[in-house]
């Protein structure tokens, strides 16, 4: 059973490497697609960023919401809501790898015409314990789903229906008006290399690179233009120091770029918990600022109560946009459970980080 689970370790490693490097190689960047959703609280949105960080986390269960309103001020609000769950199974009871699934689901909604895009994906993330002593882990991942784009063209306006300066809404607008809806298959795969050190392994350290739309599926509403999807690279980054018992430093940073857009966004949070027995805190409360690059700064406030949590963010607008949004960039909450299932079934502590 060891050398089947090595086996499939290093098998899946080298698939994903080929995977990505056919991606890199073969599929030529298009800058005509839309950019993907992305979320400020990005650090707990595992799926999103890289799917070899699914299930990366202490206990053995977690789901969650998230929701974001953006741009109130200026415009339409852009909706995003999305729901996600992972769940990681240790190969044996003496087992020191583990494979994590999980599932996500949102829609993002914007502007007079109600764009929506809404998707669903699943992933499946392999862990292999790379030392003797389970205090370095090296994962990869693989993520698939579809994903559906549609627009209400009843609630367009053309220059061809303001006759005498006044709007007709019967009045024909003379456009060849394309599908109301597009869909698509996509896939990514990602690896994440996550390790502690110190005598309490009281620092954690976590890197990976991942690569979204791979297979770069059509991109077009008219399905006669041969657009494409843009694919999207990924790396993420964090640190977390437990000072002492009671105070917790994390470091996070992701840059993500997809055809003619990149992101850059970074920053750090500081808690402070209480323990009431030798294993999990009673409860945690954290504050931090994160700032993205020519955008916005983003303070950030988050509670945790044994295995809820909740987290408040708001971009305060640096860009462009500042004097016409006052600064004022959108809002995002998000709320989580986490814990083991059955109740009280033990797993070995590894060396995941507290994102949840």
């Amino acid at each position: 059973m060891k050398k089947f689970y090595q086996f499939c370790s290093f098998a899946s490693m080298l698939l994903c490497g080929i995977v990505l490097l056919f991606a890199l190689l073969f599929f030529p960047y298009n800058t005509n697609a839309q950019t993907d959703i992305h979320f400020s609280q990005f650090y707990e949105t595992a799926l999103l960023r890289n799917p070899a960080l699914t299930g990366v986390f202490d206990n053995n269960y977690k789901v969650g919401a998230f929701y974001r309103s953006q741009w109130e001020s200026v415009t339409y609000p852009y909706e995003t809501m999305q729901i996600n769950g992972e769940y990681r199974l240790s190969l044996g009871r003496n087992a020191n790898d583990f494979i994590s699934i999980g599932a996500l689901g949102y829609m993002d909604k914007a502007g007079d015409l109600n764009t929506k895009i809404t998707a669903g994906y699943l992933a499946l993330n392999y862990n292999k314990s790379i030392n003797t002593n389970n205090n370095s882990y090296l994962s990869v991942g693989f993520v698939g789903g579809h994903v559906q784009y549609s627009f209400d063209p009843s609630k367009a306006t053309y220059n061809n229906q303001f006759v005498g300066g006044v709007f007709d809404p019967v009045a024909p607008s003379n456009d060849n008006l394309p599908f109301a809806k597009m869909s698509m298959t996509d896939a990514g795969a990602g690896v994440n290399y996550n390790f502690s050190s110190g005598p309490s392994q009281e620092s954690t350290y976590i890197i990976g690179i991942s690569c979204y739309h791979f297979t770069q599926p059509l991109f077009s509403y008219y399905r006669t233009y041969n657009f494409k999807q843009n694919i999207r690279w990924n790396l993420n980054g964090a640190a977390i120091r437990e000072v002492n018992e009671n105070v917790v430093v994390q470091l996070h940073a992701n840059f993500a770029q997809q055809g003619s857009y990149s992101e850059i966004i970074g920053g750090g949070l500081v808690g402070w918990r209480q323990f009431k027995a030798f294993d999990d805190p009673e409860y945690e409360i954290y504050a931090g600022l994160l700032y993205r690059y020519n955008d916005a700064f983003i303070p950030i406030v988050k509670l945790r109560y044994r295995h809820a949590a909740f987290g408040i963010s708001y971009d305060v607008n640096t860009s462009t946009l500042k004097q016409g949004s006052n600064m004022r960039g959108g809002l995002e909450v998000c709320a989580f459970l986490s814990g083991n299932y059955p109740p009280g079934r033990g797993y070995k502590k590894t060396v995941c980080p507290r994102f949840n």
